[in-house]
């Protein structure tokens, strides 16, 4: 079993968390933002990954932190948990239609962090959550896990919705990049023998 506890403390947040990456999708979520908690629960269901984050953050101040460091967390939990890697298809893509909306998640999990984000969000909250925030999410995700992440709608009305589909996607391009392949056990999937 592929798994992974982390403590990241600072002078602005208290995080603990635990993945299991062959999980049952089953979650225990706090951050104190709960549209944030909303969708890494959905993310926990439709990867698969059994996850716990406990996160306290200086909220009184601004939800920049918790959010940021929340996606950090997120990321040192998938890097302790895949090891070096070896046997994993490392990249995984999904397109997901939600209502009225689509979007679209590749993810390279190759050891070099790159993101390119477009959620086509117009509007400053979404439920309790700043939605300009979830930029520096996935910033601090890749950052932490050694991963190339593009997400982007393509289109859609409901804001709700556009996040949504973003985190519904990321859970299951997540799912097959971390995913082992039996012929490639042993190997690096590089031909530099190395990521």
């Amino acid at each position: 079993m592929r798994e992974a506890s982390i403590e990241r403390i600072t002078k602005e947040t208290q995080i603990r968390g635990s993945l299991r990456i062959e999980g049952a999708g089953t979650y225990e979520v706090s951050t104190g933002v709960r549209f944030l908690d909303h969708m890494l629960e959905l993310f926990s269901k439709h990867g698969g990954f059994d996850l716990s984050i406990d996160a306290k953050g200086d909220l009184d101040v601004d939800q920049h932190h918790t959010v940021e460091d929340v996606g950090i967390a997120l990321g040192d939990l998938f890097s302790k948990a895949l090891g070096d890697r070896r046997g994993i298809n490392r990249a995984g893509y999904f397109v997901q239609p939600m209502d009225e909306t689509l979007a679209v998640v590749a993810v390279d999990l190759g050891g070099r962090p790159a993101l390119v984000y477009d959620q086509q969000v117009d509007v400053v909250h979404v439920g309790d959550l700043q939605t300009e925030l979830l930029e520096d999410f996935f910033g601090g995700f890749v950052n932490h896990a050694g991963a190339n992440l593009h997400a982007k709608v393509m289109y859609g009305r409901s804001n709700h919705h556009k996040i949504e589909a973003i985190f519904k996607c990321f859970a299951r391009a997540m799912r097959y990049a971390c995913s082992t392949d039996e012929r490639l056990k042993d190997q690096l999937p590089s031909t530099k023998g190395l990521l």
